[in-house]
């Protein structure tokens, strides 16, 4: 009898607890209060119990990697943006979710995967990081060091669960140290959002306390684990985009957030007044990460791998100083390639402030590899992108004598062991590194060596209609080939295939932040100052300015690696700009960059604006080679709306919270 009555009461209990989390708010997360709070004496009864507490928060973040299609896809990521296109299918189910954004398919009623794994999940992050924070001291014997280095970590995961919320739902509830109750009156619950300004404060505050805590370097087992440096980084990256037009006052942040305000003080949730001093805080926050040394040698570099007798020689144009004062000594294709498709030793690449092993990265490579191939063939890069690449002199398209669209190539050329064969239209001869590095096109040699059986390696692929691989060859499927003739390859190792004796893939690795972000974030941050600020960092001062020399140093190392001649030094902040701007296009491609930073810029509209084109891959032979938007009603069906520069908050929350206001727009 006494057992059953405790039976009892523990199913009354539960039943309680139950309707209360039916009737909470979402941001409070609390799906797994009964296996935290019953568990809360033992977990800090040892350090070791703190230690798995903790991984465990940081373990419910998603794969950094998930940017194309999963049901816990945090972001809306590449085919969100006017880089990326496909003819997947994007069905309720949350697959492809960027797709399904710009179709008009996610709403505050319908808010897709990326409230539950963004919203929902930072929010129990926050939680469980404060519940550590506040319940620290209660672990016993616990050392100073290992007391430091909880903190450090905890601090660094609250701050980034924050950081998901505002790139991509703009201001969060900030709860700070607070341990949201879970049996209140509603009235407890009603909180108001934070204002953009004071949410970056917050957020970059704690990334840095957390840098003080810390490691520099970490042992190469603990690869992916986060570091001081992408501490650093990271307020790097909000600092520029605090420093931003969309964020920073002026017509941008006038036009998207004049009328957006917080009900319960009339505070724009967004500033209306501009604040040129922003502009060097982000310069600083570059700076310091670019100064950050180990053992007296710089922490962190650009990737570069050493010319070989299979480097091609560099244009007259390029200097050939040995690298970083030119491109001299390097091999700029594999300097760049062998980041991404799996080459390159991860753990020790220097450019990788903080990188992770992604397997979903890798499964999501089948989308782009041939559909006749084992693979899907329809993971497309847009005819934008691929214009926008320079020629390997570091000439435009538009203005080098070089480029051609009439006409194939008459013979093989085999530079740092790509093969560009004999067949392909002269338009994608004569490109720079990155353009054969990250685009699959018509024509395109697949070494697929790890298939050792005959026809499923060293093949060439061939997007129009008639093909292999083209719209009408029944083996691709209705909706696996490429809509634009194009297809992502950045990621795709040469070993890698996907059927055939033998078959494997390289694994992959995703860059959440690398070296040249932080470089062409500072060339961009001094080009917009139009006087000088003293900025103290770490009880340091300097003092930031346009500084040509300064801005060149930076930029041209990015230009340099991929074998391109660097700036003039003598350009407009206008022309500076504009060429930080497709510089940024360019060397992150496909790595959830563009997405922000249009929005940024305040070129949102005007970008996505621009009609999705590519080859006619519904004509065979030379008819395929001609620009046309591609003849599908996903096209026309492309959504460009002011709304979306954040993404929805799930009506739910909205109506559960009175003083809560919603994104503008939705």
């Amino acid at each position: 009898m006494i057992a059953l009555s405790i039976k009892k009461i523990i199913s009354l209990f539960l039943a309680t607890i139950a309707i209360l989390l039916l009737n909470s708010c979402d941001y409070l997360n609390i799906d797994s209060y009964f296996s935290d709070e019953f568990k809360q004496d033992s977990i800090f009864s040892q350090k070791r119990y703190v230690e798995a507490y903790m991984w465990g928060a940081a373990e419910l973040f998603p794969d950094e990697g998930q940017i194309f299609s999963t049901s816990t896809q945090s972001t809306p990521g590449p085919l969100a943006t006017d880089e990326a296109f496909t003819m997947f299918n994007i069905a309720s189910d949350g697959s492809y979710g960027g797709m399904r954004f710009v179709q008009g398919m996610i709403n505050a009623e319908s808010p897709g995967p990326f409230f539950n794994t963004t919203w929902n999940t930072s929010y129990k992050v926050i939680r469980k990081c404060n519940t550590i924070l506040t319940r620290i001291d209660e672990v016993p014997g616990l050392g100073t060091t290992d007391r430091m280095n909880i903190i450090g970590m905890t601090r660094f995961l609250r701050a980034y669960a924050y950081y998901r919320i505002i790139v991509d739902y703009g201001p969060p509830i900030l709860l700070y140290d607070e341990i949201v109750e879970n049996n209140a009156g509603l009235e407890y619950y009603d909180k108001s959002r934070s204002t953009y300004d004071e949410a970056i404060e917050y957020i970059c505050s704690e990334f840095e306390e957390a840098a003080k805590y810390m490691p520099t370097t970490l042992p190469i087992l603990n690869f992916g684990r986060p570091t001081k440096g992408a501490a650093y980084a990271l307020v790097a990256r909000l600092r520029l985009m605090h420093a931003s037009p969309l964020f920073n006052g002026g017509q941008a942040a006038r036009s998207y957030f004049g009328n957006w305000t917080r009900k319960s003080d009339g505070a724009f949730y967004v500033s209306q007044t501009q604040d040129e001093k922003r502009w060097a805080i982000a310069a600083a926050a570059c700076k310091r990460v670019m100064e950050m040394s180990d053992g007296g040698n710089p922490l962190y570099k650009l990737y570069t791998v050493e010319r070989d007798e299979f480097t091609p020689p560099l244009p007259p144009n390029v200097p050939a100083d040995d690298f970083p004062n030119g491109a001299g000594g390097i091999d700029p294709y594999h300097s760049y390639a062998d980041m991404f498709d799996g080459e390159c030793v991860a753990s020790i690449n220097p450019e990788f402030i903080w990188a992770y092993k992604s397997s979903s990265l890798g499964s999501y490579m089948r989308g782009a590899f041939p559909a006749d191939r084992g693979g899907w063939g329809g993971l497309a890069v847009t005819q934008k992108m691929v214009d926008a690449f320079y020629m390997a002199d570091g000439t435009t398209i538009q203005e080098s004598d070089l480029y051609t669209e009439t006409g194939f190539m008459d013979k093989q050329q085999v530079f740092s062991n790509y093969q560009l064969n004999a067949g392909v239209s002269n338009m994608y001869a004569n490109r720079e590194v990155r353009f054969y590095a990250n685009i699959g096109f018509s024509g395109c040699y697949w070494p697929a060596l790890s298939a050792t059986d005959a026809g499923n390696s060293k093949f060439t692929v061939t997007y129009d209609y008639s093909s292999s691989s083209g719209k009408s060859n029944p083996n691709v499927g209705g909706v696996n080939f490429t809509p634009t003739g194009y297809v992502i390859k950045k990621y795709i190792h040469p070993m890698d295939a996907w059927q055939g004796v033998n078959a494997r893939r390289m694994d992959k690795v995703f860059p959440i932040i690398r070296y040249a972000e932080i470089l062409l974030s500072y060339a961009e941050a001094l080009n917009n100052l139009t006087q000088s600020h003293t900025i103290d960092t770490d009880g340091q001062s300097q003092t930031y300015s346009r500084d040509m020399q300064a801005i060149a140093q930076a930029f041209n190392q990015v230009r340099f690696r991929a074998g391109l001649p660097g700036i003039k030094g003598t350009e407009t902040p206008e022309e500076m700009q504009a060429l930080i701007e497709k510089e940024r296009m360019i060397e992150f491609l496909y790595e959830n960059r563009r997405y922000y930073d249009v929005r940024r810029w305040g070129i949102y509209e005007e970008s996505e604006g621009t009609p999705i084109t590519g080859m006619n891959v519904d004509a065979s032979d030379e008819g395929y080679f001609q620009r046309v938007v591609p003849n599908t009603s996903r096209i026309g069906s492309r959504v460009v709306n002011k709304k979306m520069i954040f993404l929805p908050i799930s009506r739910t929350e909205i109506r559960r919270l009175p003083s809560f206001d919603q994104n503008p727009g939705w």
